[in-house]
């Protein structure tokens, strides 16, 4: 059976009404492609092709009252595709802002944990041959890259392609298979547990050493406090930036950096002007915390493999050129401090903690400083997507926008994707944090044009 990792785990556990722990992509569609023309019924056809090829898509949580573990991945054996497809149109005139407000409403409602933990939404109204698409699935079921892989199974790189071939799902244990192999894994947790202590010393004495030498990532809690560190509504704002990845990789070769490094410049830069045009921009340089998957590096279990850094934004600095430069060369020493931390410590950690465990620290930490302390300003995740023309049951996709979840004194996450010569920004806050939202999109490519200047 397939059982989620303590960090599956922990993202499912950390869930309320107020923090949704789900990730979300809205793509722009053009339906002129479509063969034989759009319409919603053709849609639904097609995209039911494709789900014997997701089994993400059709396993939902399985658990016992015995279960002294994590729950598990099991089939859903009453699938229907009718309770997770839904249909719904912009207003008019059904520009941005109208598609940003409904998104934003579909991504403040969490998934029923009833079923799949998954949601797809035809947005209809957005203008002629037009349709936008919004995915949403629980965090505890895919973490960035695999989302990403998840976004390829799901699309294709022609109009009429044929579906993928079927894929087997994780079978349906019973009650008690669930309970006893669960009884195993809680009665050698303190063995797992025994063997991480070590490896956690080694990090903190690494961390000290790079702390003394100059050589370590940014600190946490050594962020200013902004409009972004505070409790959060239920409610979610989403503004949306498409850039030329061209002109981004101009300013790549130019200054010999990195997309990634780029990606970062225009984060800080567009914080920067936003913050000080409210003149609420902190002298001390925010911080952003970047998630890095390290699949691939391990034989460690669970759908999110995740590791991560705390990045300098080096807001304090004017001038774009400057700023970029003394980027690339914080987040070189921030990898660096990464990788000798280990890439899969994070992930060993999470794996150490029982589900006792989870709900013993989450109570503690909520009745600690640190649940109003600022550990840091932003989150900031640059996943690379398919480099080619991408259809979805037939419509080209035009944009793809990845979003994150966000949390109680972390209010800000910033998601970037690439998509063929597109760079796609998506950007969530909270309503009563955000304030206008758009403003802070529209200057990534503000920024991005002081770059090209400067090239």
């Amino acid at each position: 059976m397939e059982r989620l990792s303590g960090l599956d785990a922990g993202l499912l556990y950390s869930e309320s009404a107020t923090v949704p722990l789900h990730v979300c992509s809205v793509l722009e569609l053009d339906t002129s492609t479509v063969p034989g023309g759009y319409s919603f019924e053709r849609f639904r056809d097609e995209l039911a092709k494709r789900i014997p090829a997701l089994p993400e898509f059709r396993t939902k949580l399985g658990d016992s009252g015995l279960n002294l573990d994590h729950p598990v991945w099991v089939e859903d054996n009453d699938f229907e595709l009718s309770r997770h497809l839904h249909r719904v149109a912009v207003p008019a005139p059904g520009g941005r802002e109208e598609l940003a407000e409904v998104c934003g409403q579909i991504a403040a409602v969490p998934l029923d944990r009833g079923k799949p933990l998954w949601e797809l939404w035809a947005i209809e109204g957005t203008g002629e041959d037009r349709l936008a698409v919004m995915v949403k699935v629980h965090h505890a079921a895919v973490d960035g890259v695999s989302a990403a892989n998840l976004l390829e199974q799901l699309l294709d790189v022609e109009p009429d392609a044929p579906p993928p071939a079927p894929v087997d799902g994780p079978g349906t244990p019973s009650a008690l298979q669930i309970a006893a192999d669960g009884f195993v894994r809680f009665a050698t947790r303190p063995l797992q547990l025994a063997r991480t202590i070590p490896d956690t010393a080694a990090l903190l004495a690494k961390t000290v050493g790079r702390a003394v030498t100059g050589q370590a990532m940014a600190a946490p809690f050594s962020a200013p406090t902004t409009r972004f560190n505070a409790q959060l509504t239920a409610e979610r704002a989403i503004a949306l930036a498409q850039l030329n990845l061209n002109d981004v990789k101009k300013v790549k070769e130019s200054c010999g950096v990195k997309v990634n490094d780029v990606v970062m410049a225009l984060c800080s830069g567009a914080l920067r002007g936003f913050l000080d045009e409210l003149d609420e921009l902190p002298d001390k340089p925010l911080i952003a915390v970047v998630p890095a998957s390290v699949h691939g590096q391990s034989d460690r279990p669970g759908r999110n493999q995740l590791s991560g850094m705390f990045c300098n934004l080096h807001t304090d600095l004017d001038d774009p050129w400057e700023r970029l430069q003394t980027i690339a060369e914080s987040d070189r020493r921030a990898k660096d401090h990464s990788a000798a931390l280990g890439p899969t410590v994070f992930v060993d950690l999470a794996q150490s903690i029982s589900r006792a465990g989870f709900s013993w620290l989450l109570g503690l930490l909520a009745r600690t400083p640190l649940a109003s302390t600022t550990i840091h300003n932003v989150v900031i995740s640059n996943v690379a997507g398919p480099p080619t023309t991408l259809y979805s049951c037939g419509a080209r996709v035009e944009a793809l926008y990845p979003l994150g979840p966000i949390f109680h004194g972390s209010g800000l996450n910033i998601t970037v994707m690439s998509l063929g010569d597109s760079l796609n920004v998506g950007i969530i806050s909270c309503p009563t944090l955000a304030g206008d939202l758009w403003d802070l999109a529209d200057r990534f490519q503000t920024e991005l044009d002081a770059l090209l200047r400067r090239c």
